[in-house]
């Protein structure tokens, strides 16, 4: 027996051991999700449980060094526990802006005082993060943003607005671009800060969707101080430490078209539209589901592919681009089959049937997918440019 098959033997052992029973049906939405956070409520005992015994193995990020709260695997050994999690249908334990894009970024540029102070609350839940990006006037032209951070000595002080902050209202901390050099060239005098969103000065406003539900907000910096220590990297050098968070949050968005929560399409339609002869009845909606599940297996190898290659450090730097765009479109295409697969039962907006139309508003949630995380128009732009090479791009 190798080391790896004697990892995978204890790892199975010790998840069918530990992971509750509740812990491995999929979450209904992603308010069935575990998020963490200082206000945040579990919603039974199992997804505490789950979550204290994953975060004391450094499970909730296995492939980060132990000193940061993480388990110290291998890209070897963090691919099996995946595969494991993943036959026993255990949920995440813990689902994190945090863990996907700030860490990453940490890990990179960060001091070793912002590392021992951030990543271990990350991988333990404790504080839950958003995102300060886009900006009213700086949305696929994000280098233009005009949120300030003015020098005051021992710290900057923030004012601006930000917008699309996904779960402002729910985070804890941010982590925000802000200019501090009104007048080097925009992508140079750009810098990375973290700041509690409890600082004075700081408000948010949620915005209501076409679905009904409002996951993001817009959120203003009023003479915000935050200290100088919060400054990530080198100052007005944010934009490098903002273009490797995004990668990370284009592989996060990509991440979608491997599967949404809830049942397989498959099933969905059996259950609504019936089965004839051991197939499904409608041929033409079975021929779309298959395409689908081929396309979708092949955006998952392509996904292990990448992770494995970025580990080599041998990914393009763009590719992320490429999963951020194929990702968003699969995943839209599962929502259009989900609502041609209910029919008219799929319109029902406010019964608990439906479950207060969780199908419609799921389907119109995913219409930001092209949007959000970069626009899908940029990301053919940038695969063009630096993947393809075309001419002119």
């Amino acid at each position: 027996m190798t080391d790896l098959e004697a990892f995978r033997n204890e790892t199975r052992a010790w998840l069918v051991a530990n992971c509750p029973a509740d812990m491995r049906t999929p979450p209904e939405d992603d308010e069935d999700r575990c998020w963490g956070g200082r206000n945040w409520t579990f919603k039974n005992e199992a997804q505490k449980v789950w979550l204290e015994r994953m975060a004391a193995r450094g499970w909730t990020v296995p492939d980060w060094p132990k000193e940061y709260g993480g388990g110290g695997l291998t890209k070897d050994e963090t691919k099996i526990l995946r595969q494991e999690m993943a036959a026993l249908k255990c949920r995440s334990p813990l689902d994190s802006f945090g863990i996907w894009m700030l860490g990453p970024a940490l890990l990179k540029y960060g001091d070793e005082e912002q590392k021992k102070e951030h990543l271990p609350k990350i991988a333990r839940g404790e504080i839950r993060w958003c995102q300060g990006y886009s900006e009213p006037g700086a949305g696929s032209d994000l280098a233009s943003l005009a949120t300030r951070a003015e020098d005051k000595g021992d710290h900057f002080l923030v004012n601006g607005q930000k917008v699309w902050t996904s779960y402002a209202n729910y985070a804890d901390w941010i982590f925000c671009l802000v200019r501090t050099d009104a007048n080097a060239k925009k992508h140079e005098g750009i810098s990375f800060l973290l700041f509690d969103m409890a600082s004075p000065g700081v408000t948010t406003r949620p915005i209501l969707l076409i679905s009904g539900k409002s996951p993001f907000c817009e959120t203003f910096f009023s003479d915000v101080k935050v200290p100088k220590e919060n400054l990530v990297g080198v100052r007005n050098k944010g934009w490098d430490v903002a273009k490797y968070l995004l990668t990370h949050e284009r592989d996060m968005i990509g991440g979608m078209g491997l599967g949404g929560v809830g049942r397989p399409l498959g099933q969905i339609a059996a259950d609504s539209i019936g089965v004839e002869n051991g197939a499904l009845a409608d041929p033409l909606l079975r021929a779309d589901i298959a395409d689908f599940d081929v396309d979708a297996w092949a955006f998952q190898f392509a996904m292990e592919r990448a992770g494995d290659l970025a580990k080599a450090k041998q990914a393009h730097p763009a590719f992320s681009s490429f999963l951020k765009y194929y990702g968003t479109e699969l995943n839209k295409r599962r929502h259009e089959l989900i609502m041609s697969s209910l029919g008219a039962d799929g319109l029902e907006w406010e019964s608990a049937r439906s479950t207060e139309g969780e199908a419609p508003r799921a389907w119109l949630r995913t219409k930001a997918n092209s949007i959000e995380g970069g626009t899908s128009e940029v990301q053919l732009n940038i695969i063009s440019k630096r993947i393809l090479d075309l001419p002119g791009a």
